[in-house]
């Protein structure tokens, strides 16, 4: 029997969202033999890496076997092989920033008799005109309401290795969660051979076993992430994280983040950052949601460097919510905000959806000014919502708003978009309320080394 070594290609099956069998071409990885047999690490080529898994030889079709070509080695300047990238435990890790681009397909431009209303905003001057249209969203926004679970997601891999590459922890239970990790995350070697890491909901703590984590419980006196509580309502609260004052929270929350980030270098240094995390409030204490960074200063008007929602807490509207927090704050900081980029598909999704919602509800509350049509420049969208112009730009571009009539720029609503955008608000319970934050913005830049 030939053997099969990592680098060779071959279909290997697995079920899709459907659960139908199907045999997509992927990539062994790694390879280990347990008592009986082996196993094969897979990666399937043009699908996410959330999706990687060992798998038994039985899913494999060898009749399809691509061996790895040979590549020669580059000389360097004295004349030895290029060196390997970074192990993990020499490769810095930051949880910061946003993750690889997956551009979900726009929504079909509608093709239909114009019809006026008396609406106007301008880029300089818009008008907004109403439209009936024949061709329907793709969703309740105009944004695919699920990413694709296939799709290749372009990121840096210069100090990719094949550890890195692997998903390295089988299962960590958090409170009440059993969370499984999608991506490779630097936590130390010997805990990586366990079947469940256990952590912290609180502090964070990683441990290796039940009865630790029991111990840890009798001293930890943390019920809440450390830092100022900044935000309450109802059951949700923010609390805000100085990298520096509570750098051992902050790495342990990068450890966490990073199982379900892949396009993040994950850096140990979190001085220059602070995390807002967002809780759940019961009987036993704050549960954290999800939460997101920013830089302390950023230089190009980034309001948000990393943000992830838990898996557990995943489509029920927390990831917009915490999208809405951080042009909350960035408001009270007089200034307008842009997350990182790239964006991870999730993220892309979750942005897309709510820069379309939050400039649609502002389109849609324009009233006539005396008869005529109002108008609203681009520079003022971006000044109530405190998004940055590119992006209201780019997502009036996306929902294919911009047409070009009778001798100027023109924003066409039609009919599905404006259903579609009522029937999403209509699902929206989760909002910010900003009577509720209690924030005061600090100068960095004065603050010497943070």
């Amino acid at each position: 029997m030939v053997d099969v070594v990592e680098g060779c290609r071959l279909p290997v099956l697995r079920k899709n969202q459907e659960n139908e069998d199907e045999w997509p071409l992927a990539e062994i990885l790694s390879v280990k033999e347990i008592p009986g047999r082996k196993l094969y690490y897979v990666h399937y080529i043009d699908f996410n890496k959330r999706l990687d898994e060992w798998v038994t030889p039985d899913r494999l079709d060898m009749k399809k076997l691509q061996f790895p070509k040979k590549e020669a080695k580059t000389p360097t300047k004295n004349g030895l092989p290029g060196s390997r990238p970074s192990s993990p435990e020499s490769e810095v890790v930051r949880v910061a920033g946003a993750g690889p681009q997956h551009t979900p397909s726009r929504p079909p431009q509608p093709q239909a008799q114009q019809k006026s209303i008396p609406t106007k905003t301008s880029l300089p001057d818009f008008q907004v005109l109403q439209q009936q249209a024949q061709d329907s969203q793709d969703s309740s926004d105009g944004i695919p309401s699920t990413p694709r679970m296939t799709g290749s997601l372009v990121s840096d891999r210069s100090h990719d290795d094949i550890v890195t590459r692997m998903k390295n922890i089988d299962c960590i239970e958090l409170g009440r969660h059993r969370l499984k990790p999608w991506y490779f995350s630097p936590y130390p070697q010997e805990l990586t051979t366990l079947p469940i890491l256990y952590l912290c909901e609180f502090c964070l703590k990683y441990l290796k076993s039940l009865k630790c984590l029991q111990r840890h419980l009798t001293k930890c006196n943390l019920r809440h992430p450390p830092g100022n509580e900044i935000y309450r309502k109802g059951t949700i609260s923010f609390f805000e994280i100085d990298g520096r004052k509570n750098k051992t929270y902050s790495q342990n929350l990068c450890l966490l983040a990073k199982c379900f980030l892949d396009h993040k270098t994950l850096y140990y240094d979190t001085d220059p950052f602070l995390f807002y995390v967002m809780t759940e409030y019961d009987s036993k204490g704050f549960h954290i949601v999800g939460y997101f960074s920013k830089e302390k200063e950023s230089t190009e008007d980034y309001n948000v460097a990393c943000i992830l929602t838990l898996p557990p807490y995943q489509r029920r509207g927390y990831g917009k919510l915490l999208i809405e927090f951080s042009y909350e704050l960035s408001k009270v900081e007089g200034k307008t905000g842009t997350p990182e980029k790239p964006l991870s598909d999730l993220g892309l999704l979750s942005y897309r959806s709510y820069w379309s919602q939050t400039i649609l509800e502002i389109l849609m509350d324009l009233k006539p000014d005396n008869g005529e049509r109002p108008q609203i420049t681009i520079n003022d969208i971006s000044e109530i919502t405190s998004v940055k112009k590119e992006d209201v730009i780019s997502t009036l571009q996306y929902l294919n708003l911009i047409n070009y009539y009778k001798g100027q720029y023109i924003l066409t609503l039609s009919e599905d978009i404006v259903e579609g955008h009522e029937r999403a608000m209509q699902k929206r319970h989760l909002r910010i309320d900003s009577k509720c934050l209690h924030f005061t913005p600090k100068d960095w830049s004065k603050r010497g080394k943070w």
